[in-house]
This record gives C-alpha cells, sequence and structure tokens, in this order.
C-alpha cells in the first residue's frame, strides 16, 4: 500500500521567526514540500532543510497565482505522492486564511490534515502597538471583517463597532472609502477614533492614526499599503498605549 503524507496548515504569524509555535517551527524545519503565501517571511522559509520543495502560491488584489481551488488540488496531488506538505500562511490559517476549504478538499481526498494555529495579524498588531482590541474601559467585544470581498456593500455591519466595541477589518486598504462610507451611514460617528496598522509587528511597522471621517485621506496622504489592519475604535485613542515614537504617525 502506497504511503500517503499528511497535509500541515500551519499559520506562520506576522512574519518574525521569534513568534512562530514551537509545532511550526519544528514542521518548517522538516517538511518536504512547503507551498507558501507571499505573505510568509524569508527568515521563516529560510528555516525550511537544504532539499525542500518550495512552492510559492503567492496572492495580490486581482492577481492570483493559483486560484484558490488549484492550491487546494497541489495540497492533495503532493499528499498522494507520499509526501508531507506545510501549507504555510501568514497569520492564523482559519482567519481569512482559506484554511477551511483547504481542509475540506484534503478531507474528501483522504489525506490526514493537521491545523497549527499561528498569531494572527490582529493579535500581533495589538501586541506591537500595545493597542489592546479589548479593555475593561473601553471595549468588551471585538469584530474581525473582511474588508475586501464580494458584496461589501450589501453586508450587515450594523452593531459591529461604536461604543465599547472594536471592529478589526482586514484586507480593507483599497476599499477605505466604501468601508468609511458603510459604517456611518450604519449609524457610527465620524469622530470615531480609528489606527491604520501597516506591516504590523515587523521593523518597519508604520501606526497612522486619527478619525473614521478622515480614513480614507490616511490611506491616501500616508501611502499606506498591504498588508494593513484599520482598526476602528476607542481603544486606538488611549492615552496608555505606549508605542516606540519611531514607529508612529499621527495624523493631524
Amino acid at each position: 500500500m502506497e504511503k500517503t503524507g499528511t497535509i500541515f496548515l500551519v499559520g506562520a504569524g506576522p512574519g518574525d521567526p521569534d513568534l512562530l509555535t514551537l509545532r511550526a517551527a519544528r514542521l518548517i524545519e522538516r517538511a518536504e514540500v512547503i507551498v507558501h503565501d507571499g505573505l510568509v517571511s524569508h527568515e521563516i522559509l529560510a528555516m525550511a532543510r537544504c532539499d525542500a520543495t518550495l512552492i510559492s502560491v503567492a496572492k495580490r488584489r486581482s492577481k492570483h497565482t493559483l486560484p484558490q481551488e488549484q492550491i487546494n488540488a497541489l495540497l492533495v496531488r503532493e499528499a498522494k505522492l507520499g509526501r508531507d506538505v506545510v501549507r504555510l500562511k501568514g497569520g492564523d490559517p482559519l482567519i481569512f486564511g482559506r484554511g477551511g476549504e483547504e481542509a475540506e478538499d484534503a478531507r474528501a481526498a483522504g489525506i490526514p490534515v493537521e491545523i497549527v494555529p499561528g498569531i494572527s495579524a490582529a493579535n500581533g498588531a495589538a501586541a506591537a502597538t500595545q493597542i489592546a482590541l479589548t479593555h475593561r474601559n473601553a471595549a468588551s467585544i471585538v469584530s474581525f471583517v473582511a474588508g475586501q470581498c464580494k458584496g461589501l456593500s450589501d453586508q450587515n455591519w450594523s452593531g459591529l463597532a461604536g461604543k465599547g466595541r472594536t471592529l478589526v477589518i482586514y484586507m480593507g486598504v483599497k476599499t477605505a472609502p466604501q468601508i468609511a462610507e458603510k459604517l456611518m451611514t450604519d449609524g457610527l460617528a465620524p469622530e470615531m477614533p480609528v489606527a491604520v496598522i501597516e506591516n504590523a509587528a515587523l521593523p518597519e511597522m508604520r501606526v497612522i492614526r486619527g478619525l473614521l471621517a478622515g480614513l480614507p485621506d490616511l490611506v491616501i496622504e500616508h501611502a499606506i499599503k498591504s498588508p494593513a489592519l484599520i482598526v476602528i475604535g476607542e481603544v486606538t485613542a488611549r492615552d496608555d498605549t505606549a508605542v516606540a515614537h519611531t514607529a508612529v504617525e499621527a495624523a493631524q
């Protein structure tokens, strides 16, 4: 009977190798095949063994190296050849990482799957900026949404942001004008504080602070590029969020 490999869906976290879980680091070091996203850092990929096969399936807005269905098929094909496959994703595989779809296709093909969590972009950004996503005096609810998806204007975000709530928006740089308009139309105050965190938890991180009404201008004026998170809520304006001044730009 031919050996079947295992597919490991592994979270690479924000990009710093020191923030990998021990399980993730061990799997990367021994993997025969690593299928990785574009957000996985060179430092993490350098941990792979010298004879490992590294396959990039980097995705950019409106331009994918491989459609998701072909990525799923690639993982299954490599595992059926008897090789253990590490599917390496920035952040966490199950938070806007499409890890659920990959796991479903693997199970349907009879391939063993293991999911190894990673530090999500939101957790990494919160730690690096010392912005507490929940805070006893400011927020008891936090929500994660995707700002770059089909039907954005039709989604109901009512109640996700406001007093006592924090809203974290992934992939929202390109759609910042629509996001701001949508939230204000749903009743969120234009003066609600926001923070845009570019390259969270990396040495080149920037934090741009402002107000919801000015969000589109912040993105343009500071030439913010992906990867970036938009955090909306009173937690972003607390004066006890201590961040190194070299990493922060406060929008006036």
